[in-house]
């Protein structure tokens, strides 16, 4: 080998020196960069043992739940194997994080602030948690019985015999099946076939109408209890969409996740409400 030959290989040696060089330097960097960014006093262990500990509304206002249940809930999905701790993040994080997220309509920006993680980790957790909670629909979602009337009409004298077949009130944002003999209430934007019952159309038919016009003839009477089951039924979507701000703006996740996001939340709300202690 020349000496030429031998120069080369040295100036070739050092452009690799220097590659590693600069890239563990950058690597340091961005280290650096997330040190600062993520420097509460408080990390995410100590946020979740606040949460825990603190006073009870903290919890509830944070997770829409009791301390009891959401202890309950945890415990539920660890030995369960639905949620695992990995070694960074406790399955108590886990949940905090998508309870933070669906509980207040919070962006990624805001997840990462509260719990001094970055976007990457918020976003891995969500996914996660949001696909365990979803796949417990079928343990806390149950169909419409479609065998028996409802209590609240069975014993009601303004809805029985009138509404014997209802199993639900639909809006523009539920998706239904039909079965025979069994309809869902709807409002007059629907025609009235099939498994749509809707009001009687060109007359009143909510319930201040009803008040001021006394409601005496059949339509308007017919009309008066369609819209007050209606109402008694879609009470309950609204405690669920303020419960979980999400579902009223949801955010720009990819579209399969956009369609779990309901069905989880469906969930947590029916296992909230075995709670004695919850508030709706």
């Amino acid at each position: 080998m020349d000496a030429g030959d031998s120069n080369n290989g040295d100036s070739f040696e050092d452009i690799s020196f220097w590659w590693v060089f600069f890239g563990m330097f950058y690597q340091l960097l961005k280290k650096r960069q997330r040190a600062i960014r993520y420097n509460s006093i408080l990390t995410a262990d100590d946020r979740v043992t606040e949460f825990l500990h603190g006073h009870w509304e903290r919890i509830f206002n944070r997770t829409r739940m009791t301390r009891d249940y959401f202890v309950r809930f945890s415990s539920i999905m660890e030995q369960t194997g639905r949620l695992t701790p990995s070694r960074a993040v406790s399955v108590e994080e886990q949940l905090m994080i998508f309870l933070f997220v669906v509980g207040h309509g919070a962006s990624n920006r805001d997840a990462q602030e509260t719990w001094q993680r970055s976007g990457s980790t918020i976003s891995k957790y969500f996914g996660i948690v949001l696909e365990a909670i979803f796949n417990m629909s079928g343990e806390y979602i149950r169909p419409p019985d479609m065998n028996n009337v409802h209590h609240k009409i069975r014993y009601s004298n303004r809805f029985f015999p009138y509404f014997q077949g209802c199993v639900g009130a639909i809006d523009g944002t539920h998706v239904s099946a039909c079965v025979g003999g069994k309809y869902y209430l709807v409002d007059s934007g629907y025609a009235n076939r099939g498994c749509f019952l809707a009001p009687y159309r060109g007359t009143n038919y909510h319930l201040r109408d009803r008040r001021r016009l006394g409601g005496d003839r059949k339509k308007e009477q017919f009309n008066y209890r369609h819209a007050s089951l209606r109402n008694a039924i879609e009470r309950t979507f609204g405690i669920w969409k303020r419960r979980f701000p999400i579902l009223r703006s949801m955010h720009q996740f990819p579209l399969d996740k956009q369609a779990m996001i309901p069905v989880a939340c469906a969930v947590l709300h029916n296992f909230i409400r075995m709670d004695p202690a919850s508030v709706a």
